[in-house]
């Protein structure tokens, strides 16, 4: 065979070689900026929501109330939406229970548009008179005995004041004013007991506190919101020493 063959077959086995080396890739690079699993985020309310007229499956909508770090950078700026939907709803009973509500996380849309799906739960509220139950992450409207008692109060009274009233055109004011009360505690008695306790209300503004159940991670590129960046502010202790080129260094103290 002769050296032309040879060379030629030299090149063709190389550049084989070659196409087959496998070549550097960046899919499992890690993301430069990421929200903790856990992360704890205020979000305040856009509509408001009750047990009144809610039913399973409506949507809830928030915005974010307070920036969101990571890496030294504002990943999460205030004014991003939340989309949450209702998944369980219960009317307070009549005789006794509390209005419940169950509410669910189901996404994030930053301001320029780059949005993040998740399942998130609900872990505080501002406390407006409804309570929250962490251990089932159920919101419930407050107690009425009080209101309840005051019913009942105010119709003995008046139909006391009756019983008074036609006891005394009867000449038997003692007994027309216990029949009267007896009577009126009654009518009470069932106003309260045909009258279905508090909704459970979260108006619109109230304040509630979501947790995210996964890592949200970002690119550089993905939070630029057209705005500067601190990028000298600590996850973990706040904010460091300002720069040297800082108005407040530069401020006459």
């Amino acid at each position: 065979m002769s050296l032309r063959y040879w060379l030629a077959t030299l090149l063709i086995a190389s550049g084989v070689i070659l196409a087959e080396e496998p070549q550097a890739s960046t899919a499992g690079a890690p993301a430069e900026y990421v929200i903790a699993p856990g992360t704890r985020i205020p979000l305040g309310l856009i509509n408001t929501v009750s047990t009144k007229n809610a039913a399973e499956g409506d949507r809830v909508y928030l915005e974010t109330v307070f920036p969101i770090m990571a890496n030294g950078r504002i990943v999460i700026p205030p004014g991003s939406w939340v989309a949450g939907t209702i998944t369980e709803v219960k009317r307070p009973g009549r005789v006794k229970g509390r209005g419940e509500l169950y509410l669910r996380f189901d996404s994030l849309v930053l301001p320029n548009g780059v949005t993040r799906d998740f399942r998130a739960r609900v872990g505080g509220i501002d406390g407006r008179g409804e309570e929250f139950d962490k251990t089932e992450g159920k919101i419930r409207s407050e107690g009425n005995k009080a209101g309840d008692a005051r019913a009942i109060a105010e119709a003995t009274g008046a139909g006391g004041t009756v019983g008074l009233i036609a006891g005394s055109a009867a000449k038997h004011i003692a007994m027309g004013g216990a029949i009267g009360a007896g009577v009126g505690a009654a009518a009470g008695l069932m106003y309260v007991l045909l009258t279905r306790g508090p909704d459970a209300i979260l108006v619109k503004g109230s304040t509630l506190e979501m947790i995210t159940d996964r890592p949200l991670q970002f690119e550089k590129k993905e939070i630029d919101f057209g705005m500067p960046q601190p990028g000298h502010f600590s996850d973990e202790s706040g904010t460091e020493p300002a720069k040297k080129n800082s108005v407040w260094t530069r401020w006459p103290f």
